[in-house]
């Protein structure tokens, strides 16, 4: 599912993820090697008109691993041990995007954010299609714990220091 279902279905979430990434304007992505072996590498997320994307430099290697393998997991930066602000992670598939209007859309976001445009074709445009979501924010005696997954419910939790779980409504 796109960005702007997933804000439906996981409104609190989604928030939490909009406000990491509009806030650091960097995200790691998780991405598989050839081999089979994992790859994290930062990337620049950006969420325009419902979708998640993340341009990539022309052949870099997070890009041709998305093209081989679309499955990947995104993020958010956390600023130290104690995870201040929370944390946000999802789940999904990349879909490359050729489509000129749309890569132009894109283009224009990037530009209104930070007064630089990618140059037409030389960059790789990707949208992210959201399987699953995780977010966690610390308290003094516990971290609360969300997760969603497509089709499902979103869970709320508890989660203490000795792994007691408490569910939330």
């Amino acid at each position: 599912m796109q960005w702007a279902e997933f804000e439906k279905a996981a409104p609190e979430m989604a928030q939490l993820g909009r406000t990491i990434f509009e806030r650091d304007q960097v995200a790691l992505i998780g991405t598989v090697r050839r081999d089979g072996s994992p790859r994290i590498s930062p990337a620049e997320p950006d969420i325009t008109n419902g979708r998640l994307y993340f341009g990539m430099i022309w052949q870099s290697y997070k890009a041709l691993d998305l093209l081989r393998d679309p499955r990947c997991t995104i993020h958010g930066l956390i600023h130290n041990r104690f995870g201040d602000g929370g944390e946000f992670k999802l789940h999904g598939r990349a879909v490359e995007i050729n489509d000129l209007a749309e890569r132009a859309l894109y283009r224009e976001a990037i530009f209104q954010r930070i007064g630089w445009k990618p140059d037409e074709p030389h960059f790789h445009l990707f949208a992210i299609e959201i399987n699953s979501a995780g977010s966690f924010k610390y308290e003094e005696e516990y971290r609360l714990v969300s997760v969603w997954r497509a089709g499902e419910p979103l869970q709320k939790y508890r989660q203490y220091a000795d792994g007691r779980k408490e569910p939330l409504a």
